[in-house]
């Protein structure tokens, strides 16, 4: 039996009407919590338990991200040729389509295992990812698992389906979503899971949207895809198939329960309707949008009809912190009311909802919370408030106070990954060595290739 008493610390559950637990414990085994409360009843009731000090921190479900792509890892200070990128299709054929293209399997590998060292060290637990490497694509997941697995890391993994590398480039995306999808049994872990990858409706082909929809209701997954991230892909779907990208995706079979979709930055009311009535899940990337300068998602909007939106990164750092205070912040400047996006609503989006959208892919494992039966993924966070910190306006400590530095030790299914701030799973300078190595490579072979 593998047991570990946390004591000492300050308790954030993110429970419903929860208060802080202060001095708090919560004793783990076997990767679940199976007792919380005040440190002084669980240190006599388990007396011969291993203990773990907090020394007064906060104890802390770890963060999740809702999209994101290790794939990007090896773009960080790169250079592109030319003038300055126009828009976000010109991102998108000059940066990203290039890259993929640039990226071999041992490439793949330590794209996430970089990602997955920023990931521990932000405090950030479980990630949802899409992955693209057109010239590396069969068993391209299984590098990425097995950084998953080396992390000890939770994540939800797939491969971008796209025609725009000709038809056999969309079987082979096909044939990976699939093959990886039947690996998951083998491995028999809590660590990894799937679904099924799509670029956007701008590269997809009705007869490719059809081939994914038959191969994804036999293994009875969901999708996660990129929609209406630009207006580029809403015109689009209107020039060639006369509707726009929800109702297109609507009517091909892609939207449910299960499925993801990224950004929705220039959907409208009629679309935000069905993505409600079908009980999709929408992503917001708010760091990635200003980057790409492709506007404001109207979040508070879908978050009102009842639409559950989640949080992620699009590939920026796993510091989630960063990505709340960005949400709280771009609205309130896009529309010149600092009335917008509510701090409530942020946590919303990225505690709640994000751990509802786990469960999609851990259905018998909660995460995101503290309480007896959750999955043991916990961050100590160096936090001291210089002013009253109550739960009632922890989000506003986490936004105006935190920083990614502050956290201290990562533990996912009750394994620590990182303790006082030392990474226990990842060797970070190897890592940080091979990667530039083979960053370098990739660069070159960027280079080469066109537009």
């Amino acid at each position: 039996m593998d047991e570990l008493l946390i004591v000492n610390g300050h308790l954030v559950t993110w429970l419903p009407d929860a208060e802080i637990v202060e001095n708090g414990a919560v004793l783990v085994r076997d990767g679940r919590i199976v007792a919380i409360g005040p440190s002084s009843e669980l240190l006599e009731t388990y007396p011969q338990v291993e203990q773990l000090d907090a020394r007064g921190q906060l104890v802390m479900p770890g963060n999740i991200c809702a999209h994101t792509h290790f794939y990007g890892a090896f773009a960080r200070g790169m250079g592109i040729p030319g003038p300055p990128m126009q828009d976000f299709p010109d991102i998108l054929a000059r940066l990203w389509w290039r890259l993929d293209r640039a990226l071999l399997d041992l490439d793949v590998q330590y794209s996430a295992l970089v990602c997955l060292v920023d990931a521990i060290k932000h405090g950030t637990t479980t990630l949802i990812d899409h992955h693209a490497s057109p010239n590396a694509i069969n068993n391209s997941l299984d590098q990425i698992a097995v950084a998953v697995e080396q992390a000890g890391v939770r994540a939800a993994l797939c491969y971008e389906v796209t025609d725009r590398n000709g038809r056999d480039g969309a079987l082979a995306g096909i044939d990976e979503n699939v093959r990886f999808w039947y690996s998951l049994k083998e491995r028999d872990n809590l660590l990894l899971a799937g679904t099924f990858g799509l670029h956007a409706s701008l590269s997809l082909s009705d007869e490719t949207l059809a081939d994914c929809v038959v191969a994804a209701q036999k293994l009875g997954c969901g999708f996660h895809i990129h929609v209406a991230e630009h207006e580029a892909d809403e015109y689009d779907a209107l020039y060639k198939y006369g509707k726009r990208v929800v109702h297109r995706l609507a009517d091909a079979g892609i939207l449910g329960t299960k499925s993801i979709v990224a950004h929705c930055v220039h959907i409208d009311a009629a679309e935000m309707n069905l993505l409600r009535e079908t009980g999709t899940w929408v992503t917001h990337q708010p760091r990635s949008n200003m980057n790409n300068a492709v506007g404001a998602a109207d979040v508070e909007g879908m978050l009102r009809l009842g639409i559950p939106v989640c949080l992620g990164n699009d590939g920026f750092s796993n510091n989630m912190w960063a990505e709340w205070k960005t949400a709280y912040l771009l609205h309130k400047a896009a529309h010149r009311d600092p009335r917008r996006m509510n701090g409530l609503d942020v946590v919303q989006m990225a505690v709640h909802n994000n751990a509802a959208l786990a469960r999609v892919f851990w259905p018998d494992l909660p995460l995101g919370k503290l309480e007896v039966g959750a999955a043991a993924d916990i961050i100590f966070v160096d936090y001291h408030a210089t002013t009253p910190l109550r739960a009632g306006n922890l989000p506003w400590h986490i936004l105006f106070g935190f920083e990614s530095s502050l956290v201290t030790t990562t533990m996912v299914g009750g394994k620590l990954l990182m303790q006082d701030r030392q990474l226990l799973t990842l060797d970070e300078a190897e890592i940080t060595e091979r990667s530039r190595e083979l960053a370098t490579a990739v660069w070159q072979r960027f280079e080469k290739l066109s537009a």
